[in-house]
């Protein structure tokens, strides 16, 4: 419920900024991490605010206090797919 009540927020123009989200600019511009804690996980949702739309890039579970390089890497991709189109 936390997640979909963010990205509403996300979708109506609004900014968020810590403790629900934080800027990644390893992965490009516009590009943040919004900060899930439920009962059993940490959940990250990478996303990119564009003109029209929020695009989700990856969601997982976090267990590091880093964001996996593996993780960075699939962002970093869909993001280049995303704005070839």
């Amino acid at each position: 419920m936390e997640a979909g009540y963010l990205l509403r927020l996300l979708q109506q123009g609004k900014s968020l900024g810590l403790p629900q989200s934080r800027p990644m600019p390893s992965i490009g511009p516009n590009c943040h991490e919004l900060r899930i804690v439920d009962a059993s996980s940490t959940w990250r949702i990478v996303y990119k605010v564009a003109v029209d739309a929020v695009v989700i890039l990856e969601v997982f579970s976090k267990k590091t206090p880093t964001t996996p390089p593996k993780v960075v890497e699939v962002c970093q991709r869909r993001l280049r797919l995303y704005e070839a189109t």
